[in-house]
């Protein structure tokens, strides 16, 4: 659970006072009851509220609005998604608008294509069962430590070309940067990760190679190598996103499946439903949330909206609005054109880069994990630990299963 709020704000006097509630993202007091309290709380707040949480910032809580701020940059700039607003550095593409952001955008794309996953596939294939094979005769796992973040990480590190060694700090800064639990810490993990990323961007400079980080160390936009600052903030970017938010998504998916034994049975009796339920899953799990700046006066769902106000975005309200998607709080493996409705990885613009590799990964361990280990459960007496923050995730999820069950 993150603690790193920084005190009250006032209220603006634009806000109305029926609008406002003191509700923190990063601590929230429904927390113990883990994400889906968390969302069944937000969903009887009002429609857009204000909370002196974090800076002070609005809150959007139906897909409808949701969808609209994602869509339009304009009012909505996303030039500083975090909250609270510490003067960290700026993080690329990710915090520039359109149409600089697609210049940047381009750069990744191409390492990020259904063609190229392709390539990586096998790897995580590979790795998925030797982790699973390692662990599966013991009956039990810690399943954050020794899967969810193993072989997103792993995958990912090979991607970039960056030592195994480095895993371990990587991994604490990545933490410590999207659920900070001091004042001060997130922009202390930025500023170390640039330090960390300036040796790999002279070192790429001296020893060019073919991975991603070396590919944008020599890029060029408008027929210019990029800034160094530019750089850096492009490569924080693609570091945090591969450390952290494909590992949140294994590890709900692995949640849902050991508390719902009816629909993992299905899956195993029925693979040719795992394609579809890899997108439920990520639906059901939509870990992130990012922040707007509100660049003009605007009017939203008869909410007024102040230049310079903050406005916080977190998709799972999306994913679990009823006006959305039918029975949104149930795992539906036949949910028809799910990827065209749901907000996991965006809409519009920003929409994630990687999320073709989320989704690879994600499927490769519900066939391979279901495969050998088909029954588990959380163990008796213990339960998931959630860490809150722009990227909500499962800290431990401790699962046992018959170890003479197991294929």
């Amino acid at each position: 659970m993150s603690s790193a709020s920084v005190g009250l704000a006032d209220k603006p006097a634009h806000v109305p006072q029926n609008l406002v509630r003191d509700w923190d993202f990063g601590d929230p007091a429904e927390s113990t009851g883990g994400p889906m309290a968390v969302v069944r709380h937000l969903r009887q707040m009002p429609d857009v509220f204000w909370t002196p949480r974090n800076g002070g910032h609005w809150v959007v809580t139906r897909a409808a609005d949701i969808e609209y701020v994602q869509k339009h940059a304009d009012p909505f700039s996303m030039r500083s998604i975090s909250l609270p607003d510490e003067g960290r550095p700026r993080v690329l593409p990710i915090e520039m608008d359109p149409p600089e952001h697609t210049k940047y955008r381009t750069l990744i794309n191409s390492f990020f294509t259904p063609r190229a996953i392709k390539e990586i596939q096998a790897d995580a294939r590979k790795l998925a069962i030797e982790l699973i094979e390692g662990i599966k005769h013991r009956g039990e796992c810690e399943f954050v430590a020794e899967f969810s973040l193993e072989l997103p990480i792993t995958i990912f590190l090979r991607m970039v070309n960056q030592p195994m060694a480095d895993k371990a700090w990587l991994r604490e800064t990545a933490e410590a940067s999207i659920r900070p639990t001091r004042p001060g810490a997130k922009l202390e993990a930025h500023l170390a990760m640039g330090q960390y990323l300036r040796k790999v961007i002279a070192d790429r400079r001296a020893n060019p190679g073919t991975d991603l980080l070396s590919a944008m160390v020599w890029a060029e936009v408008d027929g210019a190598p990029l800034p160094e600052d530019h750089l850096v903030g492009l490569l924080t970017t693609l570091m945090f996103g591969g450390l952290d938010t494909v590992a949140a998504a294994l590890g709900f998916a692995a949640q849902w499946l050991a508390e719902h034994p009816d629909d993992r049975r299905q899956l195993i009796d029925q693979p040719e439903l795992i394609p579809n339920a890899v997108d439920e899953l990520l639906r059901l799990a939509s870990p992130t949330s990012t922040a707007r700046i509100i660049t003009r006066d605007c009017e939203l769902d008869g909410v007024d909206l102040k230049q310079g106000d903050r406005l916080y975005v977190r998709t799972i309200l999306h994913a679990l609005d009823a006006d959305k998607f039918e029975r949104p709080l149930e795992a539906d493996w036949r949910r028809p054109a799910l990827d065209r409705n749901m907000a996991t990885f965006g809409n519009g613009p920003h929409r994630c880069p990687g999320a073709t590799l989320a989704r690879s990964e994600v499927r490769i361990f519900l066939e391979e994990w279901l495969a050998r280990i088909p029954d588990f459960d959380i163990a008796p007496g213990r339960a998931p630990v959630f860490g809150y923050g722009m990227v909500t995730a499962i800290l431990e999820l401790p699962l046992v299963w018959d170890p003479a069950q197991v294929r």
